[in-house]
């Protein structure tokens, strides 16, 4: 169906002189294309439309009276005047940049048009001329009935590269119908660009598995770590994969050539450093009258940065699945023995829940590190500060920057909140005027090593306990498990002090 004569306005004289150009037209009518649906035109519009998120989408050719659409997605029109014609505007105005109309129903140009003021009620349109031989012979557009708002410059960019796709088709298809070499030029630049595009632009490459040449373009053989080169021999291609992945790639390549599915393959490449991973999707082009595939034609895409991540992934479940492990064993032994050690359940209950919480607040600040180096200063303010006021501190820290492996950071963190419980409960903390100085430093260069002192200071005198309690087993052996590591704990009759040594790792 063709929508009938306008009756609003003509269109302007500087875009009617383009479309009446002698120059123009000839190039048009020259052009030798075949009538009906081509799949190859549809692919485009249905990429348009996507890319835009339009219902409607159209590749359209203006002579000086009609405008055909010779692709179209969403629309049941068949074409339209040239008088009426939004694209006539688009192919007049200088270069080849989008022509944009956010809302057709107040922009002056297309108030009064009947696509406008009629069905199908255009209200925002995006075009971008297609040239072919020096002249632009149509557009590739997309079209909405509601009003939006101008494009990004990445989507014009983007409708810009199918409108010249589009427009590589139509000389390709023009040069097929007339016998000059259809299936190379369709081979090398419709499907090759086709699936470059589709694939975000990266390496494109066409397999003759007649002469085992591939023609591909510069992207491919730095992907591969090969010279410069547009022909390759594909035994090249090959001898460039990891062994470890040749066996699979290889198998993957031959099922999809007897099957005639797609071809996908994921493999390193073994003369790259750092490592660099691939990834392909081919498939067969043209077979030959028995069914040998003659033509592969494919991409291939660096997947470097997805698969660093997910060996990242791996590594970091294999480590906090070690670690829950652990976690669990710390957890049945501190409720084995706060129970041991508790004379009522009121006691236990205290207690464990507040060992518990400090390993709970160490969990977490690895967990949010994923488990990697752990400042000390973090699981001093976690573990320690919440027994003194922010307005009136009264355990006071100082030290340098040290990172903690995990196992220090969890050790730690639990002796350093039983010695805080302890001050509260009966040290220095205990009493208005008691406080507690944390300081900790560093010394040796090839062996770093960590020594943290707590000192409360100003608190009731200290008196030798006359049995060992769990709470002072915890802060001498919870650093049994990391190495070189050593904890003094005093009752001094001035105040507890406690001297904590730790090797750290490089």
């Amino acid at each position: 169906m063709i929508v009938s004569e306008p009756h609003g306005d003509p269109l302007p004289i500087d875009v009617r002189d383009v479309l009446n150009r002698d120059e123009r037209n000839a190039v048009l009518t020259s052009l030798n294309l075949e009538s009906g649906p081509d799949s190859d035109f549809q692919n485009v519009v249905s990429l348009a439309s996507d890319l835009l998120g339009t219902k409607v989408a159209l590749v359209t050719l203006l002579d000086r009276e009609q405008q055909t659409f010779h692709a179209k997605t969403g629309t049941t029109l068949t074409g339209s005047p040239a008088d009426v014609s939004f694209c006539a505007h688009a192919i007049a105005q200088p270069g080849n940049d989008a022509f944009v109309v956010e809302n057709a129903a107040k922009d002056p140009r297309f108030e009064h048009n009947p696509l406008v003021t009629g069905e199908p009620k255009i209200r925002f349109y995006a075009g971008v001329p297609m040239t072919v031989m020096g002249e632009k012979i149509g557009t590739l557009c997309v079209i909405d009935t509601i009003p939006r708002p101008r494009p990004t410059d990445v989507q014009l960019k983007q409708l810009q590269q199918l409108a010249g796709l589009a427009a590589t088709l139509f000389k390709l298809k023009d040069s097929a119908n007339r016998g000059d070499k259809a299936r190379a030029a369709l081979v090398r630049e419709e499907k090759r660009h086709t699936l470059a595009l589709e694939a975000a632009n990266i390496a494109s490459w066409v397999w003759d598995l007649r002469t085992g040449m591939i023609e591909c373009d510069e992207l491919m053989p730095r992907f591969f770590g090969l010279p410069h080169a547009n022909r390759i021999p594909s035994l090249r291609i090959f001898r460039a994969i990891d062994r470890r992945d040749t066996h699979q790639a290889l198998r993957n390549i031959r099922d999809a050539l007897e099957s005639g599915n797609d071809y996908t393959g994921e493999y390193r490449i073994h003369n790259v450093a750092p490592t660099r991973w691939l990834a392909a999707r081919g498939r067969v082009l043209d077979r030959d009258a028995d069914g040998r595939p003659l033509l592969v034609v494919g991409v291939n895409f660096d997947i470097t940065d997805t698969k660093t991540f997910e060996e990242r992934q791996r590594l970091l479940l294999r480590e906090i699945n070690h670690r829950v492990k652990n976690t669990l064993a710390t957890v049945q032994a501190l409720a084995t023995q706060t129970v041991r050690h508790a004379k009522e359940p009121r006691n236990f209950l205290e207690a464990f829940t507040g060992r518990l919480q400090a390993l709970g607040l160490a969990h977490g600040l690895l967990s949010d590190r994923e488990w990697g180096g752990i400042d000390l200063t973090e699981v001093v303010r976690l573990q320690v500060m919440p027994f003194t006021q922010a307005d009136a501190p009264r355990i006071l820290a100082t030290g340098d920057r040290v990172l903690l492996s995990p196992d220090q950071a969890l050790a730690l963190g639990l002796i350093l909140h039983e010695l805080a419980s302890n001050a509260l409960k009966h040290g220095a903390l205990s009493v208005p005027l008691g406080h507690v100085e944390i300081s900790w430093s560093v010394t040796g260069i090839l062996k770093p090593r960590l020594t943290l002192t707590w000192q409360e200071v100003d608190g009731p005198r200290v008196m030798e306990p006359t049995r060992t309690g769990f709470g002072s087993i915890l802060i001498r052996r919870s650093l049994d498990k990391v190495l070189t590591s050593e904890v003094k704990h005093s009752f001094l009759p001035e105040g507890v002090r406690a001297e904590i040594s730790v090797l750290l790792e490089r």
